[in-house]
């Protein structure tokens, strides 16, 4: 972390002490510059000519002052674009950059003065989550992994106080990111841990450990019982690791009565060197986070579970890692999955399908009311749609709908691709039920009606392929450095909706 961070809602009063800064919001609008004197004047203070006439300027978004009258010693103006430039990750987004810019800055105190939520409402809907958006950049700002560094320096503390008129929504804004945020912690630390440490017993271990102290059932199956359960997917993936596999189930049940029981399914490959298919080497680095399908469904039932939310959550993680041996599966193999189909391999670096053909299959067998899978699964899905947004696929127009609308507010977007069954031709085998991989073309899609046929027909699914968002990309103040957690704060507010 770069700060010990510390989040205060404050009572209305400003009381400044010694290094202390101020950030100020103004709407980009005709009265700028009214605003920004009225601003100074209750300061005793009045900015000079030169930096008003920078802030001014269209292009400008910010400004510090330095303040010589006094406490606050640093003044930090922020210009919040109008109309269509305004987006519900604006807050969230500046405070990510505020944070580690402030290190060595000899600040210890920041009071933020929240702007009214009546000019904001149309864009936010939730005065809650309005406020929650700041918190989050706060948090997600400060985020490092930084395990590993010897050079560790001692970590200063640092306070952000929050004014606003309704203290009662800002508690209920702190008390509810704080526990969502943790949750994005922990699943960030996982993704961002090296593969040599997080081994899929030690991935399984350390979500025991974090997920039973808020009474979440963690059951694991190891290599015994996988075979047992003619979990054969997960099997022949795993078999060229030293590193046996293994199952993580997780179950979590409300005290009162449960509205819904929802399934969760993450791929959770630790580590994905592409098998006999090898990866070149430039697309092996960043295969350590190959599990973060697994990281966002446990980070968002932890989340879940410490907001006491009132649904019956399953999730379902195999976690294994794809690598290279004398008894590593083959392309031309066929496999029989724990659901009796059989898949013949066409590419070992199509693993994630396979293991998720078994952890699906058990996931419908729990007879839910909805199944959702989360999977690294596909280049083709960040060729087309990006780094920065998820692909969707469903038959389920409800669904879709729910899902969409949870991204475009957690700013976690997800944009929907078609599912028909004219695709099925494409993944069809000569001598098995499926193939694991078609043709060149609509890549992404092929693997998600690849994993429809493991699914039970009568149980609505939906399938998001997070390999574009998941990994650190230049798009957000937040994703820049570290594996992103993409997809706890989506699942989350999915399920507050509800």
């Amino acid at each position: 972390m770069h700060y010990d961070l510390k989040i205060i809602p404050a009572n209305d009063e400003l009381r400044f002490r010694t290094d202390s800064a101020l950030v100020k919001f103004f709407v980009d609008s005709p009265n700028l510059e009214k605003g920004m004197d009225d601003f100074f004047s209750f300061f005793k203070s009045k900015l000079p000519r030169i930096q008003k006439a920078l802030f001014l300027e269209k292009k400008s978004t910010e400004l510090r002052y330095y303040n010589p009258a006094g406490e606050p010693a640093l003044i930090l103006l922020g210009k919040i674009p109008a109309g269509k430039e305004f987006s519900t990750d604006y807050f969230r987004n500046y405070f990510a950059q505020l944070v580690p810019s402030l290190v060595k800055s000899k600040v210890k105190h920041v009071h933020i003065i929240v702007p009214g939520f009546k000019e904001f409402k149309e864009q936010f809907g939730h005065e809650a989550y309005f406020i929650r958006t700041m918190i989050e950049g706060l948090l997600l700002g400060n985020y490092s992994f930084d395990k590993y560094k010897s050079d560790n320096e001692k970590i200063e503390k640092i306070a952000f106080v929050f004014h606003y008129s309704d203290r009662k929504i800002l508690n209920e804004a702190f008390d509810k990111s704080l526990k969502i945020m943790d949750a994005v912690y922990f699943a960030r630390d996982l993704v961002n841990e090296p593969a040599n440490s997080l081994t899929p017993e030690e991935f399984a271990k350390r979500v025991k450990r974090e997920l039973v102290k808020i009474n979440v059932n963690v059951e694991i199956y190891d290599l015994k019982e996988l075979k047992k359960r003619k979990m054969n997917a997960i099997l022949a993936v795993a078999g060229a690791s030293i590193h046996p596999p293994c199952m993580i189930r997780l179950h979590y049940k409300p005290a009162g009565m449960s509205k819904k029981k929802i399934a969760l399914i993450g791929k959770g490959v630790t580590y994905d060197s592409g098998g006999l298919s090898l990866k070149p080497t430039s697309n092996m680095f960043d295969m350590k986070a190959d599990m973060a399908g697994g990281a966002a469904v446990i980070g968002a039932i932890k989340a879940a579970a410490s907001l006491k939310l009132p649904f019956e959550l399953y999730g379902i993680i195999p976690a294994v890692e794809n690598m290279v041996s004398g008894s590593s599966y083959k392309p031309g193999d066929v496999i029989i999955s724990a659901s009796s189909k059989s898949i013949e391999v066409k590419d070992t670096d199509a693993e994630g399908r396979i293991i998720l053909a078994d952890a699906l299959h058990l996931a419908s067998n729990l007879k839910p009311d909805v199944m959702i899978d989360f999977a690294t699964l596909t280049g083709a899905c960040v060729v087309a749609l990006g780094e920065f947004v998820a692909g969707l696929f469903t038959q389920n127009d409800q669904l879709a709908d729910q899902l969409l609308e949870s991204g475009k507010t957690t700013f976690e977007r997800l944009w929907r691709l078609p599912l028909w069954d004219d695709y099925n031709t494409l993944i069809k085998s000569e001598i098995a039920d499926v193939c694991n991989l078609g043709p060149r073309w609509g890549g992404a899609i092929t693997a998600g009606k690849f994993l429809e046929k493991f699914v039970d027909t009568g149980i609505p699914w939906a399938h998001v392929d997070i390999a574009g968002p998941a990994v650190k990309h230049d798009f957000n103040n937040y994703t820049k450095k570290y594996d992103t957690g993409f997809g706890v704060r989506l699942i989350v507010e999915y399920l507050m909706r509800l």
